[in-house]
């Protein structure tokens, strides 16, 4: 809880009026412009406190009328009423006039952000834009002059875009981002080194103009409205400008890339007419004005939401009072008003930041200066704030409100003056008012010290109130108190004093340990802490202060120290723990222990929730004591030792995040108090932890049983805490009022819950019963409290056991307490599989509820917390657990909480939650009997099918049929319906309701009814309906209905089919109903048996289609030769296959000629050996090839050849087939030299000479048959044909070699004709080779080789090998290119001679002939021409015939 203090500025003497006032944005220094008719005007610059800086008074014959600081130097701009501009710089007061540009009053003053651009402006419409350097000064002339002709109102530059951040690049650079490398590459763009400074602007006029200027001081219109610019705010979130007129007309335009703008939100702001209007915008999107009324309304334009603060009288303002001016600070997140009645309103926003509009805000209690506020504003320290209350200023200074406790006495400051002294051993509740603004404050247990570092005061306290006994001057901020002594600080030294300031004693410190800036004292040992983080401590037990041990550098072991914040010892002075600050500034999340004795430093760390390393406790399972989230992510505050326990230790937490809020710490909400052990044996041990209770402030002291904490007046903690004593009724001292509030109240320790007014003894053994619990040390625990017998005790100490979550020791004391009822509960809850939940049952037996709540959830059993708030009537608990976690539940817990309002007599709201869990069909009518109207009024509300129906069941029991009717219809309770009407009579409503609704129920009774009345043709109409056929077919029957008994039956199951089917084969008539019906029932055998004896064709033709493999064999046989004598041979086929008569069916399939398919084949193939032996199967298979063969299904027949394992059948009717790729295929998957034969053969009688594949499939089925001898005749044919078609000895000499080859390879089972093959085969290849080597020979000597075919043509048996035509050919080509025709004549006619059947033209070129005719003039008819004539005779007689 924080005080302001308030510093009357010093200002001149005969100052006039203050009219301005302006904080600078960095520095402590205030601008104040004070003005009067008679002397005109004055600007004076003021320090924190109020002092007068005399170098920078300034006077002119005009008032001020604008101030403005430079952003960041010491210079002020000072706008003249007539139009003087000038610069103040502080502290020196050097003074610089802008050169003239104004003539009239300046209205306007503003700096760019970084302060190297100052624009000026004034009621005549001029401005000016000037440039400084770096230190403030003024660099040349104006950069620019704009004359816009009407006053300029205001002005705003805008913000500059972000620039580069060059760590977050440097990390991306190492990291591998090229993007982020490159930026820094110096052949690139320079880098942006933070943001730049924005140097364009905005500036207004009044009559509603709006002009941009850009970088470069050129101007333009932006857009306009329609009265005089009051406010210009820039909204950097949306690139938006926000634009309040002296109407209150709030517009927001949005600003386009090229310069434009566009309007995309009005709105009238609410205000008081004839009022001056404050209106102030925060950044974070707040619009907030003061009218002149007790309210100050808000504007969040970015959730689009306004709302009103108002103030409140109980707080002590009053009524009538006006807000005139207000001022926001965004870093503690107050905003300040000024009254008329000279009040300063705060609210502070929560912490819960935007959630819920005005609830956040909360109304502070006001600080009081005299006169009417007119101006407020914040300085740049944030606890600085300027008041203009019309006659002076006032600097407000917030101070944290001073409080201390020891030895049973505490004091809490109320106000700058004013403090409430609690003496606790005597219930005494004293006051005290100061002359003086108190800036701290120390107690014993005899007297107060209170000092404000210029002045100590020291009282006497007794019972009959406060008495002042010394006041000296010291200089000292800290003070402790000891029996008679003061410590006071001074520069390298602390001294002790006596009450009346005398010194008595010096403790000094060297250079390198720096100043004392620290005190603090716990019985008798004294710690001291300097600005150089050493500490010392002093034993106080006798006269003088007596080293208890030397000076401690802690920096040797505390890394990444700057400074300490707090340092306390403990009653022994084993243990001194200090709160440090890090060199960064920022607040360390550890507090640290240094054991004097061992001279060794620990710490616990708050950010983790988790000791030093080698100081856990040495029991694992002490880590679940508390749930870690309860003191991690958090740092400490404050911290204390119990003040006669030296292991005792407590501190205070708040979350990571809070540190702006650190010194004010107390009126944060979500404070934890941790509470541990501190021993040198066994290190840091968690002893509890707990928030900090709603109404309580500050820690001040724990001194066992007792946590003791300071509350505003009036807000003590609700149940465990004590308030303080009541306030003495004596005198109060110094003009004190009579009654001083109580601002300290106490809270027990939890091992002390009940036991706060036990003696001694008993508070050491609990305490030692809870340290030895702690370490886990069952024996000692124990043996610390074996001699305690009272029951409340034992119940403590079960209490403790929730905390530590030791049932073991519970059972123990569960056992003392004699509490039965509790041991048999948590003997229960252990078939619990969470120790929480076991844990929480004891919680819930030691009404420790709240602590049961915490650890069901922490366990996650929403299902037994839900039953948990249940059993403690806490329903809206128990229903938003059932709706957010135990769904599973919701509907039982709506049940029970609906039972709960009914037995409270809530029917209304019971009935809601009956329909929630949707039991209100049987428990609303049963809720409601008693109370008929209101039952008839729900059941008419809740259109519910059941509860109509329910309705109408009560209506019939009160024989009120008419209205139970309509209630059945509703329901439609058709079966109800038709039962009532029979029951009235109403037999043909009924008959309409059954008809029209097709309800079986309903149609079933009726049925009955008729039956009853002997109406069988109804009855059985209605039993159909109802699909009751096996009583409408003894219907039927009883009464000879043949006619709808066959229809019946066929829609009836099975056995009612096979009763009608016996029904009439007895009867003698209708037998083929009789045969459908066996049929249909699945009797098929009874079926046929009947379709044979009554010859019953198309009966049979029906049945027999439906049977397969499955039906009887015989049966099938049966019906194949019926289908047989009626000549449907293909029926009979199958039904013979399905019969398993194979043979008789490929018999069938042969002897007609019926086609067989692929279908069909597969069918008339056994597969299964009990069917057909191997053999027979075959016979069969090959029996059906056979017949596929006849119908030249040659494919299919090769495939039953081959299941039939006759292979080579299979491939002679592939062969029929043709398909060269099938023959192929299965030659290649067989792998049987037969097959291999079969298959050259064949592709050796198709095209092989055009065919490329076909030769090649030829030999490699020749190679893989192993016939090489069929081979070799293959390669002999090869070579004839070479010679007769194509005369390519070439290629018949390689075939005839590789003939030779195979024939070679061959084995002779001829008896020696393949050696005379062989050889033959040899004489025609040397032949052969010769007329090859001729045909080479030839170019290059002809001569020789014409001799060598002469020679060719003597040898014997010369043709076929080499046909004479083709040698005798070679010599007349030969004599014919010589010339030599005569001779080429002469061979040409012994040629003729040797071949006289065989034209001479297939072996000599028609060239050769040409030229023998045209020399030799021999006849074209001769020899060759009979030939011709011959063929031509031959044509002539083909086509004669």
């Amino acid at each position: 809880m924080a005080v302001y203090f308030d510093h009357r500025i010093q200002a001149p003497e005969n100052s006039d009026l203050p009219s301005h006032l302006t904080w600078h944005s960095t520095l402590p220094i205030l601008a104040v412009a004070s003005s009067s008719p008679a002397s005109g005007g004055s600007v004076d610059l003021y320090l924190q406190q109020g002092e007068f800086v005399e170098s920078c008074h300034v006077e002119r014959a005009h008032p001020a009328a604008v101030l403005r600081w430079h952003p960041l130097k010491p210079v002020l701009a000072v706008g003249w009423g007539n139009g003087e501009v000038m610069l103040l710089t502080h502290p020196s007061g050097d003074q610089t006039v802008l050169p003239s540009v104004h003539t009239v009053c300046v209205s306007l003053l503003e700096w760019s952000g970084s302060g190297s651009r100052l624009v000026t402006g004034d009621q005549n419409g001029a401005l000016a834009v000037w440039k400084l350097d770096a230190r403030g000064r003024l660099l040349g002339n104006h950069l620019v002059k704009h004359e816009y002709n009407k006053p300029l109102t205001c002005c705003i530059f805008k913000p500059a875009s972000p620039g580069d951040d060059v760590a977050m690049l440097a990390r991306a650079s190492v990291s591998g981002d090229e993007s982020a490398l490159d930026m820094f590459n110096w052949k690139g763009a320079p880098l942006k080194m933070g943001p730049q400074e924005g140097l364009g602007f905005y500036v207004s006029t009044s009559d509603g103009k709006v002009h941009a200027v850009d970088e470069r001081c050129k101007t333009s219109l932006l857009f306009g409205v329609e009265t005089s610019i009051k406010k210009l705010f820039y909204l950097e979130k949306r690139d938006a400008l926000a634009v309040i007129t002296d109407a209150l007309m709030l517009s927001q335009y949005t600003l386009g890339p090229e310069g434009g703008a566009h309007e995309f939100m009005k709105v009238k702001l609410s205000s008081k007419a004839g009022q001056d209007v404050d209106i102030i915008w925060t950044d974070g999107g707040l619009l907030i004005t003061a009218t002149g009324e007790p309210t100050v309304r808000i504007w969040d334009l970015e959730r689009d939401d306004n709302y009103i603060l108002s103030l409140d009288e109980t707080l002590g303002f009053e009524k009538g009072e006006m807000i005139n001016c207000v001022s926001y600070c965004a870093s503690k997140e107050i905003l300040a008003a000024g009254t008329s009645h000279g009040h300063v309103a705060m609210w502070k926003m929560s912490s819960g930041y935007r959630a819920e509009t005005k609830t956040l805000w909360k109304l502070q209690t006001p600080t009081e200066i005299a006169g009417n506020v007119t101006q407020l504003q914040w300085g740049s320290s944030q606890n600085l704030l300027a008041a203009n209350n019309s006659r002076t200023v006032l600097i407000l200074s917030e101070h944290v409100m001073s409080a201390h406790f020891s030895q049973q006495v505490a004091a809490v400051q109320l106000t700058p003056t004013q403090l409430s002294i609690a003496h606790f051993t005597t219930a005494v509740t004293l006051p005290l008012q100061c002359d003086m603004h108190i800036r701290g404050v120390c107690v014993s247990k005899d007297s107060v010290t209170v000092w404000n570092g210029k002045l100590v005061s020291v009282y006497e306290l007794s019972a009959t109130g406060l008495h002042i006994t010394g006041s000296f001057p010291c200089d000292s901020q800290v003070v402790a108190v000891h029996d008679e002594n003061l410590y006071t600080v001074e520069p390298s030294r602390v001294q002790i004093r006596t009450p009346q300031g005398t010194v008595k004693q010096l403790l000094t410190f060297s250079k390198a340990e720096g100043n004392p800036v620290l005190l603090n004292v716990c019985q008798s040992f004294l710690v001291i802490g300097t600005d150089t983080a050493h500490i010392r401590v002093y034993s106080l037990s006798r006269r003088d202060a007596k080293a208890h041990c030397g000076a401690k550098n802690l920096a040797d072991h505390v890394t990444n120290l700057g400074a300490l914040r707090s340092v306390r010892c403990n009653a022994n002075g084993s243990q001194v723990s200090f709160l440090i600050t890090q060199v960064n500034g920022r607040p360390d999340h550890k507090v640290y222990f240094y054991d004097i004795e061992m001279d060794t430093v620990t710490h616990f760390d708050f950010f983790t929730g988790r000791p030093s390393s080698g100081v856990s406790p040495p029991d694992e399972s002490n880590k679940q004591k508390f749930p870690e989230n309860e003191f991690s992510g958090r740092f400490p505050v404050s911290h204390q030792w119990d003040e006669t326990e030296p292991r005792l230790f407590v501190c205070e937490t708040i979350p990571i995040g809070s540190e702006k809020s650190a010194h004010a710490y107390s009126d944060l909400e979500d404070v934890s108090v941790v509470t541990l052990f501190c021993t040198q044996e066994h290190g840091l041990l968690l002893q509890d932890c707990f928030s900090k209770p709603a109404g309580l402030q500050a820690l001040l002291a724990l001194d066992v049983p007792y946590y003791y904490f300071s509350c505003k007046p009036g807000e003590g903690p609700p149940g465990t805490a004590e308030a303080s004593p009541p306030p003495h009724q004596g005198e109060p001292a110094r003009g004190a009022p009579a009654a001083a509030p109580q601002m300290v109240s106490r809270r027990p320790l939890r091992d002390f819950v009940g036991l706060e007014k036990c003696e001694k003894v008993t508070r050491d053994a609990m305490l030692n019963f809870s340290f030895y619990l702690t370490v886990g040390d069952m024996d000692e625990a124990f043996k610390s409290i074996k001699l305690i017998k009272s029951k409340a005790v034992w119940e403590n100490m079960a209490r403790m056991c929730v905390k530590t979550r030791r049932l073991d020791v519970a059972r123990v004391c569960l056992g003392n307490m004699g509490n039965a009822r509790a041991a048999k509960a948590v003997k229960e809850a252990e078939a619990e599989p969470e120790p929480e939940a076991q844990v929480a049952m004891l919680a819930i037996q030691l009404g420790m509820l709240e602590d049961a709540e915490k650890l069901y959830r922490s366990c996650g059993r929403y299902d037994l917390l839900n039953a948990f708030y249940q059993a403690s009537s806490d329903w809206q608990q128990a229903l938003e657990t059932a709706e957010t976690h135990d769904r599973i539940h919701l509907r039982t817990t709506y049940y029970n909480y609906a039972k709960y309002l009914e037995s409270m007599g809530h029917r209304n709201l019971a009935l809601v939650y009956y329909e929630k869990s949707d039991t209100h069909r049987v428990e609303v009518p049963r809720m409601l009997q008693e109370d008929t109207p209101s039952l008839e009024i729900y059941v008419n509300k809740a259109k519910d099918k059941n509860i109509y129906k329910w309705w109408a069941q009560y209506l019939e029991s009160q024989s009120d049929m008419e209205r139970a009717l309509q209630f059945y219809e509703r329901a439609q309770d058709y079966l109800s319906l038709v039962r009532v009407h029979c029951y009235m009579g109403n037999v043909q409503e009924a008959s309409q309701v059954a008809n029209n609704t097709g309800d079986r129920a309903a149609s079933y009774h009726l049925a009955r009814h008729y039956e009853g009345h002997d109406d069988i043709k109804q009855a059985v109409h209605f039993y159909t309906r109802a699909q009751a056929y096996n009583n409408a077919i003894r219907l039927c029957k009883e009464n000879g209905l043949d006619d709808q008994l066959m229809n019946l039956a066929l829609l009836s199951n099975p056995e009612d089919m096979m009763e009608a089917a016996c029904y009439y084969e007895e009867k003698g008539k209708h037998m083929d109903r009789a045969v459908a019906l066996y049929h249909k029932a699945g009797y098929v055998s009874k079926a046929l048996e009947l379709a044979f004896a009554t010859e019953q064709f198309a009966a049979l033709q029906l049945i027999a289609e439906e049977l397969n493999e499955n039906s009887d064999p015989a049966l099938l046989t049966r019906c194949s030769d019926f289908f047989v004598q009626h000549s449907q041979y293909e029926k009979a086929v199958e039904l013979l296959a399905a019969a398993k008569k194979y043979p008789q069916a490929v018999e069938l399939c042969f002897t007609h000629n019926l086609t067989i398919t692929e279908d069909l084949a597969e069918r008339l193939t056994a597969t299964d050996s009990k069917d057909l032996s191997q053999e027979a199967r075959s016979e069969v298979l090959e029996k059906i090839a056979d017949c596929c063969m006849s119908q030249g299904n040659y494919h299919l027949a090769t495939k039953v050849y081959t299941q039939a394992g006759n292979k080579h059948r299979a491939m002679k009717a592939l062969l029929k087939s043709g398909d060269t790729d099938k023959i192929a295929f299965f030659a290649n998957v067989s792998r049987q030299r037969e097959l291999f034969i079969m298959a050259a053969n064949y592709f050796q009688s198709l095209d092989w000479r055009n065919n490329p594949k076909n030769l090649k499939r030829i030999i490699e089925f020749y190679t893989k048959g192993k016939a090489p001898d069929l081979l070799g005749g293959f390669y002999e044919a090869c070579a004839q044909v070479e010679i007769d078609d194509y005369q390519n000895y070439e290629k018949a000499l390689d075939a005839l070699t590789e003939a030779f080859k195979c024939l070679s390879k061959a084995k002779d089972a001829s008896g020696g004709q393949q050696e005379v093959k062989l050889a033959e085969l040899q004489q025609k290849i040397v032949l052969i080779q010769k007329f090859v080597h001729i045909r080479r020979l030839y170019p290059q000597d002809p001569d020789e080789a014409v001799r060598l075919c002469e020679a060719l043509l003597e040898e014997p048996e010369l043709d076929p090998a080499v046909r004479i035509g083709d040698a005798f050919g070679f010599l007349i080509e030969h004599h014919v290119q010589q010339g030599q025709l005569q001779m080429a004549y002469q061979r040409l006619e012994e040629l003729q001679k040797l071949l006289p059947s065989q034209s001479i033209r297939y072996y000599i070129s028609p060239a050769s002939l040409d030229a023998l005719q045209k020399e030799l003039g021999f006849p074209s008819h001769s020899s060759d021409h009979r030939h011709v004539l011959r063929d031509d005779d031959e044509v002539e007689e083909d086509l004669t015939v």
